[in-house]
């Protein structure tokens, strides 16, 4: 027997064994605690697993910084974009690959911008969600991130200015968190692949609880100026579960500066 094979059976007879220990039970739709206003208790610490943070559609592996090695690398990963297609517009198609030629200099996230939105939901970094019935705040690590999501706006006002994070409006639709975003200031990427949207860009996110731990999170992405429709991402947010589990600044600014300032130096670097 091959020890591909064996590893794989002993997985399988492992994980038989855990599901029928008496006390351990995996979270099922009913197991969504509730906050004090009937709502779905989404406080907490949370972070998605995967690699849609390199690039939210089907890729395979691939080199980074040659003087980095595997450390520098694109592991392959599996799409979140839902059908695996992004509807771009031909000339935007070519800027989408323009930037993945200039990542190593363009990317916002290589400069320490703020992520954008939906980009920090799937950066490899946690996330804090922090749950009132008028103000829903989440506090991203990368950059020093948040964002606040208006719950008391029955008409929701248009972003005064656009910024990296635009202005967010929620809604409860049942037990879904249901979070209308515009007003974006059109530099942010979605992945380090390039993908990218302009000013115009609205977003709609939906989460929902899918048991204790985890949260089903879906975007739906519009822009008429770089997609000819509408399409989504969609993948799971796991809560952490360690003791005293954190958010901790990724106070970034100061790795970047030889790459943005190194060419004004009296002796440029770049």
């Amino acid at each position: 027997m091959k020890k591909w094979y064996r590893g794989l059976l002993a997985a399988a007879v492992l994980a038989a064994k855990v599901s029928a220990m008496p006390g351990v039970a995996f979270a099922q739709a009913g197991d969504v605690s509730r906050a004090f206003d009937g709502n779905p208790d989404l406080n907490g610490v949370w972070q998605a697993i995967g690699t849609a943070h390199w690039d939210i559609q089907d890729h395979p592996a691939g080199p980074g910084l040659p003087d980095m090695g595997a450390i520098g690398a694109i592991p392959p990963g599996q799409g979140v974009v839902v059908g695996n297609e992004i509807p771009y517009r031909p000339e935007a198609l070519e800027q989408k690959q323009q930037n993945f030629e200039n990542r190593f200099t363009d990317d916002p996230e290589i400069k320490c911008f703020m992520p954008g939105v939906p980009r920090a939901t799937y950066l490899p970094h946690p996330f804090r969600i922090l749950q009132g019935d008028q103000k829903i705040m989440i506090v991203y690590g990368f950059s020093d991130a948040n964002r606040t999501i208006h719950m008391d706006k029955d008409n929701p006002e248009p972003a005064p200015i656009d910024s990296w994070m635009g202005r967010s409006h929620g809604s409860w639709d049942g037990d879904t968190l249901v979070v209308d975003v515009a007003g974006f200031n059109g530099e942010s990427w979605f992945d380090r692949a390039g993908n990218y949207a302009s000013n115009t860009l609205h977003v709609v996110e939906r989460y929902t609880p899918m048991g204790a731990n985890a949260i089903m999170y879906e975007a739906t992405i519009e822009d008429p100026n770089v997609f000819t429709e509408p399409w989504t991402i969609r993948m799971p947010l796991y809560r952490r579960l360690e003791e005293h589990a954190r958010v901790l600044e990724f106070k970034c600014v100061e790795f970047t500066e030889d790459l943005i300032y190194g060419h004004l130096r009296k002796v440029p670097t770049r």
